[in-house]
């Protein structure tokens, strides 16, 4: 178990280095480009495969650091690049963080490596819990997964949604009701394998920001998957789902952690790091124009107006960097979120990044509205961090119900 520190060691520095080159090299020049297409940049992907960035190989070493500090470094450098082209390249982490929370080491073995593929044929993955009814309020999911006990397959049907590469996807993780009377507690996730009969896409949304990552919608009609794509195997579940029926009998009040939760619990603090990433690069942009934009005869970082901007931005940046690092710390550390130190994490970094990313839009004046600076589209990607995988009315919520325990 590694100890909190807040100096990244000589690895750590080597790999946030090398990742800071790709990211200033490749994924900048060609952020705008990818933004307007609104395509998944397959190209770049590649290339990040190539290096070593985009691999499980990477992504394991980044998630296993004893520290606690690889993935939320990673990800805050990816996305100081851009965040749309760095969730195209991260996003199928969400999916294999689903099988490393809930799966066998078999099923981590078999499914995490068919997630990405290889430099020469790269693969993605999607994680599918959110529904065109159930996205914040996961009680209210109607996919459904029912065992076919003569032929060991589980048959799923429902419409998921807002699955980042849903339906472009290689391997897909469904979260779907086994017992609908357990609400949240009855959920299960299940491996859904590549040309699978019955998975399509539905509709592909076009969004506000982060726009070169793929997101739709995922129709389940009648899918057919062995018994062993149930994430953690069919004894597990039965063992957790008589156990949550013991305790509604009995009206105990010990949480069952459900599938979905246990994922998003697990990725809230590198979401935040995301956050961090774009706010960052607002901030160095606003900062460098700052320095060089002169008006009444001084550079405008002159006018205490505009450096009070600044200096509250930096601060609000390292504020949520410190946040998203202890959480990441105490997740690997194996320490409980006992005050939801994951939700404030998320919470918190998402808040400033919007904020800090308007801000930077005011300092530039007009040229921050156009898309000439990408500061107007690092505004727009910013917006989502308060939306997905929890948005910040929920984390309030998480964080006010363990204040009151």
């Amino acid at each position: 178990m590694g100890e909190f520190t807040l100096e990244l060691n000589d690895d750590q520095k080597q790999v946030r280095d090398w990742l800071h080159g790709f990211a200033a090299d490749v994924m900048r020049p060609a952020a705008a480009e990818w933004d307007e297409r609104e395509e998944t940049p397959w190209p770049i992907i590649q290339e990040a495969a190539k290096l070593g960035i985009y691999s499980l190989d990477f992504y394991a070493q980044q998630f296993f650091d004893p520290t606690g500090l690889g993935i939320p470094m990673a990800m805050e450098e990816l996305f100081w690049g851009d965040a749309g082209i760095a969730l195209s390249i991260v996003g199928t982490g969400l999916a294999a963080v689903g099988v490393l929370a809930n799966g066998t080491e078999e099923q981590i073995g078999t499914w995490v490596p068919q997630m990405y593929g290889d430099a020469n044929d790269v693969k993605v993955a999607a994680f599918c819990s959110s529904e065109p009814d159930a996205g914040s309020d996961v009680a209210s999911m109607r996919t459904r997964a029912v065992y076919d006990e003569a032929k060991d397959e589980w048959v799923l049907n429902g419409t998921k949604t807002w699955a980042t590469n849903g339906g472009i996807a290689n391997v897909h993780v469904v979260v779907a009701v086994v017992d609908p009377e357990l609400g949240s507690k009855g959920h299960a996730s299940f491996i859904v394998p590549p040309a699978t009969p019955g998975l399509s896409q539905g509709q592909k949304f076009q969004k506000h920001g982060i726009r070169a990552s793929h997101t739709a919608e995922v129709v389940l009609e009648d899918v057919r998957i062995p018994g062993s794509c149930l994430l953690g195997g069919k004894d597990k579940l039965d063992e957790r789902l008589a156990r949550a029926r013991e305790k509604a009998r009995s009206g105990g009040g010990e949480r069952v952690k459900n599938a979905a939760m246990a994922t998003f619990e697990a990725s809230r603090p590198a979401v935040g790091a995301m956050a961090v990433g774009t706010a960052r690069a607002a901030y160095e942009v606003a900062l460098d124009y700052a320095r060089t934009r002169v008006q009444f005869g001084r550079p405008i970082i002159e006018n205490q107006g505009v450096a009070f901007q600044l200096a509250d931005m930096a601060t609000q940046i390292d504020a949520a960097r410190l946040l998203v690092w202890r959480a990441s710390w105490m997740a690997t550390a194996g320490k409980p979120f006992t005050h939801a130190e994951g939700s404030m994490s998320k919470l918190y970094a998402s808040e400033v990044a919007k904020s800090v990313t308007a801000q930077a839009i005011q300092i530039l004046g007009g040229n921050g509205y156009t898309r000439e600076y990408p500061v107007e589209r690092m505004h727009r990607d910013a917006a989502i961090y308060t939306i997905f995988e929890g948005t910040s009315e929920i984390q309030r919520m998480v964080i006010s119900r363990a204040l009151a325990k």
